[in-house]
């Protein structure tokens, strides 16, 4: 592979964990078992005409007088039709007697038109014309007609959609401009990309949606960018059709006006606004409301781009409107995690796979209405340490309390609480570290997470005397004195309120730190003469006994953008006011 540019070189590693993992094709997939059959549709979307690619996986003996219910999957962003992920979703479901639909979506590809980030009215709609198709009421370009898919009504295919990342949120998008799509599989996807780019984890008033301006998460965001932008490279003589402006090459304008806003140094200012509600409103938090397929949601707990939390907001959305879901959290997202036996679209594993299980049973209970099918349980989540699956009626709550103790201790009494007062100061580089985003996928190294003297607060709670199991997203309640900021961030500019960013580490008794999965959680602090909570991203982690827990708040992070100007913080303790970090343990006590 070329590596002439940056562009390409972006493209070319984000595209193969954004289209799931594998290249393999199905084990159990023997090529006799169907046909397949490449198909072009020309549509109408975002004000353009364009040409959609597809391939058409036809099972051995469909036909008008046997139909089969039918899968529709298109790929993660950078990919195409013929990924090893996709391609192999319209193999392995081809050779379980479904009709595949595998198309290249908007944009990538040789599928034409504009990168509209999964928008319902561009991508959904260009979708909802592929349902026409499986549905008999219109032709593919050539003619061709699907006349062996069941049908629930004159025109309504029985079909269900599955897919990862862009492929993920297209299905959402799909189901809220079309009823006739019958479950949804969705992996690894977003809830609101204002969130996902530019997360703020303080303030939050809808999902994980917050009232106030993020922090800008520039190395997924631009890696993104360049690789969008850069499709002149990764696929030469592209359609017309998918050409922009000179300056917003393939994406939708106002996507363009997003990242320039973001990498502008000025982010955020009074355009911020309108880019949250822009990125809102191609996501699935802004019209879920319209999601009423029976959805199976699985998300990846190491994910730095779309964490847990992301699929958590929109499972807890789908069941209070009561849209029938449910909900997994495998091993493997976006920042890698694959782990033996777990699902690989691209080998088919799906009947040796737990996630592969579910997803066959999904698609028996809503595409073949096999009703007695049990789809498994409410939540089920991969735990490492057991190399398995736990599983629970819920997502467990907040259920064990500690408390930050002016000597830098985390207790579990609030009378435990020593008085005193801790400071740190950022400085104008980022001096603490999570992960470099891009790192591990094209090859390079990354250095272990740390923090600089100085510049971070920790608190250490005493050896846990036998192991405890972390099962979701823990919850911090904070209190910062920062005089500077508190002069500044009444200024009508949100750029000028503190930014932190909070995490726990596992700490082993030879003082190895262990940051799970590399997350933190990003704060834009609202006002920081009042106390705020911070939500952490969810993780599935069993803290073993002789280890320590380790709360810290940092100045900064070299994966996101941080504080413009210098703010000194300081944390102040007493045993009747005194931070709190709130945890989802499940199981013994762990004392």
């Amino acid at each position: 592979m070329s590596r002439k540019s940056l562009a390409l070189v972006a493209g070319a590693a984000l595209a193969a964990p954004l289209a799931l993992t594998g290249t393999a094709q199905a084990a159990t997939a023997a090529e006799s078992a169907y046909t397949v059959t490449p198909l072009k549709f020309t549509v109408s979307a975002g004000g353009r005409s364009c040409t959609v690619d597809a391939d058409l996986y036809r099972p051995a003996g469909a036909d008008a007088l046997h139909p089969v219910p039918a899968v529709l999957a298109t790929n993660g962003f950078g990919g195409s039709k013929s990924d090893g992920s996709t391609d192999g979703i319209g193999k392995a479901f081809a050779s379980r007697g479904y009709a595949g639909l595998v198309y290249s979506g908007l944009g990538f590809g040789k599928s034409g038109c504009l990168i509209t980030l999964d928008d319902p009215e561009t991508d959904g709609r260009a979708a909802a014309a592929l349902v026409d198709f499986l549905g008999g009421t219109r032709a593919a370009d050539d003619g061709t007609k699907a006349d062996f898919v069941t049908q629930d009504g004159p025109g309504d295919p029985t079909v269900g959609m599955i897919g990862g990342s862009y492929g993920g949120a297209i299905q959402m998008a799909t189901a809220a401009v079309d009823p006739r799509v019958d479950a949804l599989v969705p992996l690894i996807t977003w809830n609101d990309l204002g969130y996902a780019l530019a997360p703020n984890n303080t303030g939050t008033a809808r999902g994980v949606s917050s009232d106030t301006a993020g922090v800008f998460k520039w190395q997924w965001t631009n890696g993104f960018y360049l690789m969008g932008e850069g499709q002149t490279i990764l696929a030469p003589s592209l359609d017309p059709s998918r050409f922009g402006s000179l300056d917003c090459l393939h994406f939708a304008a106002r996507a363009c006006d997003t990242i320039r806003l973001l990498n502008s140094g000025r982010y955020p200012d009074d355009r911020t606004a309108e880019m949250l509600a822009y990125a809102r409103s191609v996501s699935p938090v802004s019209y879920l409301n319209r999601v009423k397929a029976p959805t199976l949601l699985i998300q990846g707990q190491a994910d730095s781009l779309f964490n847990l939390n992301e699929a958590t907001a929109t499972y807890r959305t789908l069941k209070a409107q009561g849209t029938t879901a449910k909900m997994i959290w495998q091993a493997w997202g976006h920042s890698g995690g694959q782990v033996e036996g777990e699902l690989d679209l691209g080998q088919g594993n799906l009947e040796s796979s737990y996630v592969g299980g579910r997803i066959l049973a999904w698609f028996d209970r809503y595409l073949r209405h096999e009703t007695a099918t049990d789809t498994g349980p409410e939540f089920a989540y991969y735990r490492d340490w057991q190399s398995g699956y736990g599983t629970a009626d819920a997502v467990p709550g907040l259920t064990r309390t500690m408390y930050l103790s002016g000597d830098g201790k985390l207790v579990d009494n609030r009378a435990k609480v020593a008085r005193g007062s801790r400071q740190y100061t950022n400085w104008l580089i980022p001096t603490s570290h999570s992960e470099s985003s891009l790192a591990g996928l094209i090859g390079l190294p990354d250095p272990k997470p740390y923090d600089t003297k100085g510049t971070y607060l920790g608190w250490t709670s005493a050896p846990l005397g036998s192991a405890v199991d972390v099962v979701g997203a823990p919850k911090a309640t904070l209190k910062v004195v920062s005089p500077r900021t508190e002069r500044v961030q009444s200024s009508g500019d949100a750029a000028d309120k503190l930014v932190l960013f909070a995490k726990v580490y596992d700490v082993a008794p030879d003082g190895t730190r262990t940051l799970v999965n590399r997350l933190v959680s990003p704060v834009r602090v609202p006002d920081v003469t009042r106390p705020f909570t911070v939500r952490l991203p969810g993780i599935v982690h069993r803290y073993e006994a002789g280890h320590r827990l380790e709360f810290a708040i940092a100045a900064s992070d070299s994966a996101y953008f941080g504080n413009r100007g210098i703010k000194p913080v300081t944390v102040v303790s007493a045993p009747g006011d005194t931070g709190v970090l709130e945890l989802p343990v499940v199981g013994g006590t762990g004392k």
